[in-house]
């Protein structure tokens, strides 16, 4: 392993243009929104300059250059915009001051291998830049809402007491409307009821199929595999409305001619299709699991004695159950979380968490969305997290990460 490049401070025609140019990228969010991003780039960028300028020649004290850099935008945020743009322009005046010094002193190419040229420290970085600008507006919208549900007001907007942290104009009551109103109620019970039965189906159909396509002998394995993902591929509208025409014919016959109760056919057609939706997933993330899995340990298993059904339970499945779990967890969030498909197939009986969430917005307008999309965003979290966890210990088992 290299040691460290030694920290050497870089000369001010490097470090005011890059600090310039980065804090014109600020002015330009802050320009577009009063009505000129230019004006806005040209300020943000002789403002950041300038504060490079004065810290590096006039003050020369890090220390003290912090503190009037997050006092200073701290002030400049009461004044246009309360406690909260405040307490935002505060943490931007500290990551400028740390941008200077850490441009000035050179400590951006620290922790780097020392001949790594211009170009390719301009790229690790701005790589690095790129993918956290996507991640932000992807996650964006969605740290949006979360505060919105703690609106005392039956509003889709921010109030101006929110803004002003007035401990007033938050409220739990949209939290209580989901837990106290029986429409939301009912909805929760049909995806609760719902999703669990379709990802057993999902888990149990999709990990044979995946074990049988992993088979070296199986033939046609890549129209079969195209075949079976084609849920996740079609667009959703289209396999609903396949959906909607197979499974109306199943209904009418479980009715008719089996005489099944109408509402547990409106189930079973919509844990079905659910199903179908889950399946694509399990084969996916088991078939991944089984890339390296060692086939000899089936063949010994055989040669030992043991039949098909204990080799697999005994032998695959323990290795391979993350990939298992992992699927089954995508599943679970697939049905949770769908709405197009049973707004096609479900009737109101089997009206779902998602259902009712796309009448709150179409129909009543209703805030407690804002609630319930909070609570289905932290669900979602812990889920993803324990997929993750289960994808490390799967690479663990099969030797591909250290222990």
């Amino acid at each position: 392993m290299a040691a460290p490049t030694p920290i050497s401070r870089k000369p001010l025609s490097f470090v005011l243009p890059t600090a310039g140019g980065i804090g014109a990228f600020l002015g330009l969010f802050l320009g577009t929104g009063n009505g000129s991003g230019l004006i806005g780039m040209l300020l943000g960028a002789a403002v950041i300059a300038a504060m490079a300028y004065g810290f590096i020649v006039d003050l020369q004290n890090e220390k003290l250059a912090k503190w009037i850099s997050v006092i200073g935008f701290g002030i400049v945020g009461y004044m246009f915009g309360g406690i909260i743009l405040t307490i935002v322009a505060g943490l931007v005046g500290m990551f400028y001051h740390w941008l200077i010094y850490w441009l000035y002193e050179g400590r951006y190419r620290a922790k780097l291998l020392p001949y790594l040229t211009a170009g390719q420290v301009l790229w690790h970085y701005g790589f690095r830049c790129i993918a956290a600008l996507i991640f932000i507006f992807l996650i964006t919208p969605i740290l949006v809402i979360i505060p919105l549900s703690f609106n005392a007001q039956d509003f889709f907007t921010y109030t101006p007491g929110m803004l002003r942290l007035d401990p007033d104009a938050y409220s739990l009551k949209h939290y209580q409307d989901f837990f106290t109103n029986n429409e939301w109620q009912r909805s929760l019970k049909n995806s609760l009821t719902i999703a669990p039965i379709a990802t057993v189906i999902s888990v149990s159909l999709g990990t044979l199929a995946a074990v049988g396509l992993s088979q070296s002998h199986m033939p046609f394995k890549g129209t079969i595999m195209a075949i079976l993902i084609s849920p996740m591929i079609v667009p959703l509208i289209i396999s609903a409305t396949g959906m909607f025409f197979f499974y109306s014919q199943l209904g009418q016959f479980m009715e008719n001619s089996l005489g099944m109760d109408k509402n547990l056919v409106g189930y079973i057609k919509v844990i079905l299709a659910h199903a179908v939706l889950g399946i694509p997933f399990v084969i996916i993330t088991v078939t991944a699991t089984l890339v390296g899995f060692d086939q000899s340990l089936t063949r010994a298993a055989a040669n030992m004695g043991a039949n098909p059904m204990t080799t697999f339970f005994r032998i695959q499945m323990p290795l391979i159950l993350p990939g298992v779990i992992s699927g089954g967890l995508f599943a679970f969030i697939t049905s949770f979380d769908e709405v197009v498909v049973v707004l096609f197939i479900g009737s109101a009986g089997q009206k779902t968490l998602p259902w009712q969430m796309f009448t709150g917005l179409r129909e009543q307008i209703s805030p407690t969305i804002l609630a319930v999309a909070t609570i289905l965003v932290v669900v979602s979290i812990g889920l993803l997290t324990v997929v993750e966890l289960l994808r490390r210990r799967s690479e663990r088992l099969r030797g591909m990460s250290p222990a």
